[in-house]
């Protein structure tokens, strides 16, 4: 009897254990956190400019909490489409990351609307020593010289001028490579910008008449510091009183009186001394002198 009241007390505890079990599994499957969908999700890592194909893509679970709001849940509607940045294996392919549809691959996939490259020549020094790679902001530094005023070539060192003519203009490309390789610098001797119409031609110009230089700058630094360039002078802090002064035209001497004029253009008279002849004359013990 004993044996029956334990066993029937067990039975009940065990059945009561699994209906809990299970009202705790259905309420944690009913939260919103953890339902889950199936999106398109990079099978590896993809570069940017680059059209995707089938076999790059994969069907991965991800939690509807998190689920970006533009991810594709079939993998068709990204056929033949262009990437306009880099992803990385597992990462979700979204609209924002593609560029337009129609869009061929290569670099002008990656140039924005209203956007146009543009390519300049740089070394070791100039291209910031590799450091300028794909998806980095630089400035561009232009080296001339002014046109010469009348004070500027009493002083040399007022025409040449370094300055900031381009800011936070994004690196396209190094060579003939969109994508980057994080790890390490690079040394090119060309780098495309993305620019707009009217920076293009500013930068046609700069190369046109100085030296270019490339000015790294920090990716989420929107500022845009106005500088006024940088001359010999300022370079060297000359006082003001060292500068040379610019040559002034002679100032007229002051206007005199005709009268005083007349005066002095009349030559000054030139006294005569006519030669005398003198002789002694001797009256008694008075002597004399007589001239004639």
């Amino acid at each position: 009897m004993k044996n029956k009241r334990a066993l029937l007390t067990m039975g009940v505890a065990v059945l009561l254990g699994i209906g809990a079990v299970i009202l705790a599994s259905l309420w944690l499957l009913g939260q919103p956190g953890n339902a889950a969908s199936r999106i398109v999700v990079a099978a590896g890592d993809i570069s940017r400019g680059q059209r995707i194909s089938p076999d790059m893509l994969r069907l991965a679970d991800w939690p509807s909490a998190t689920m970006p709001k533009d991810a594709f849940k079939d993998s068709l509607k990204l056929s033949d489409r262009v990437l306009k940045t880099n992803v990385l294996k597992g990462e979700p392919l979204t609209e924002a990351k593609l560029a337009p549809a129609g869009t061929l691959g290569g670099l002008s996939a990656l140039i924005s609307e209203g956007k146009r490259a543009i390519t300049v020549r740089v070394n070791d020094v100039i291209g910031v020593a590799g450091f300028a790679l794909p998806g980095n902001y630089v400035d561009i530094i232009v080296h001339t010289e002014r046109d010469p005023d009348e004070q500027a070539r009493q002083n040399r060192n007022a025409l040449h001028i370094s300055k900031i003519v381009l800011e936070r203009i994004l690196v396209l490309a190094v060579a003939q490579e969109v994508s980057r390789d994080e790890t390490k610098p690079k040394v090119v001797n060309a780098v495309t910008l993305e620019v707009t119409p009217e920076q293009a031609e500013e930068l046609d110009l700069a190369r046109g008449v100085g030296t270019l230089s490339l000015a790294l700058r920090n990716q989420v630094d929107p500022g845009s510091p106005q500088t006024a360039g940088a001359t010999k002078a300022s370079l060297l802090d000359e006082p003001a009183a060292a500068r040379p002064a610019p040559a002034s035209a002679p100032k007229a001497p002051p206007a005199r009186p005709r009268a005083a004029v007349r005066a002095a253009a009349r030559p000054a008279p030139v006294l005569a001394h006519a030669k005398r002849d003198c002789v002694s004359v001797l009256n008694g013990v008075t002597t004399s002198q007589e001239c004639f």
